[in-house]
């Protein structure tokens, strides 16, 4: 390894400088990105491994971050599981046959999915390959709330109302078709390390839908399932929007990294966490249209809120399709000038 920076910070050791990645670093807001979104459908690229390969390095030759995350996509999990997923243009994620009743959630069993995502893992080998150590790679995967709310509501939602009432009226059959996302997860993230990913990431997104409570009953127990399940590799658990979980995720799981959101700043989420665990994120997406300079002198400002050690520099969420190019490298290049 060439540069190792985000592997000693999910091991707490001690660097020079925070590692830099940001979620959605490799897609639309990238002009050699829309060249082959131009030729190639949604699925096309994500399904041919030397495509998903391509794309998951064109951030990594055009800023030099510190992680490559592999171009793919959470809802192969429901492919897998035997559900059609659509991904039209200007429509989102769609499952046009979604769960609607308890035989139906029944009905779903865990698949052979290496088999069904094989393509996942020799992208991730060809990737690696081609990295040659300029950074690390990171496998990922949605986390099996995330997860039901597509497979329940058929699409994406304001407030997945489908969901819950699922989950309220037919407890049994949700907790069934969390069991099944969760141990299907555990072994595709297995097979992405074995490829040659050297961590993952769990993607919560709509664990913020959840209160306190519900995220007790709907989320947590997969998580730490998963977390505990894998150790051949760190484990970053990313529940966008649920702060008041940090001090139990942090204590009660084995992940190495937790992600947070912009909604919870640094002085909370050190305090809840008790500087016992490396963080990642915090940097509002919507920044990135602020001109490069006032950028960096956010970014800087963020990384002394936070402190250098256990801290993984990123956005809250993914960087969004309409963020100039330089202004993305300021987001990087802020980094790697910080000392």
């Amino acid at each position: 390894m060439q540069n190792d920076l985000l592997l000693k910070a999910l091991r707490g050791e001690k660097v020079d400088r925070p590692p830099v990645w940001m979620m959605r670093q490799a897609g639309r807001y990238l002009p050699e990105y829309q060249v082959l979104r131009k030729k190639y459908s949604f699925f096309e690229r994500v399904e041919t491994p030397e495509l998903a390969a391509e794309i998951t390095l064109q951030p990594i030759d055009r800023f030099g971050p510190d992680a490559a995350i592999i171009f793919s996509d959470i809802l192969v999990i429901p492919q897998a599981l035997g559900f059609e997923v659509t991904m039209n243009e200007g429509e989102g994620p769609r499952l046009p046959n979604p769960v609607r009743t308890a035989d139906q959630a029944f009905a779903v069993q865990i698949p052979d999915v290496v088999h069904h995502l094989h393509y996942v893992m020799e992208a991730i080998r060809i990737t690696r390959e081609r990295l040659a150590g300029r950074a690390t790679m990171i496998g990922f995967a949605g986390a099996p709330w995330t997860i039901l709310c597509y497979m329940v509501e058929g699409k994406g939602s304001k407030d997945f109302s489908r969901v819950k009432q699922f989950c309220y009226t037919e407890p049994e059959a949700a907790r069934h078709l969390l069991d099944v996302i969760t141990k299907t997860t555990i072994t595709y993230l297995k097979a992405q390390i074995s490829a040659g990913a050297q961590t993952v990431q769990v993607f919560d997104s709509w664990a913020g839908l959840l209160g306190p409570e519900d995220f007790s009953e709907w989320a947590f127990p997969y998580l730490k399932e998963i977390s505990d399940a894998i150790t051949e590799a760190p484990v970053i658990l990313y529940p966008k929007g649920s702060w008041y979980a940090l001090e139990r995720l942090s204590i009660k799981t084995t992940a190495a990294a937790i992600g947070i959101d912009w909604t919870v700043s640094p002085e909370y989420a050190r305090n809840a966490t008790r500087n016992e665990i490396t963080l990642q994120g915090n940097f509002d997406p919507s920044k990135l249209m602020l001109p490069p300079n006032e950028i960096k002198s956010g970014v800087k400002r963020m990384i002394d809120r936070f402190g250098t050690q256990r801290y993984i520099v990123n956005l809250g969420h993914g960087i969004l399709p309409n963020i100039p190019v330089d202004n993305a490298r300021a987001f990087i290049d802020a980094v790697k000038e910080y000392r």
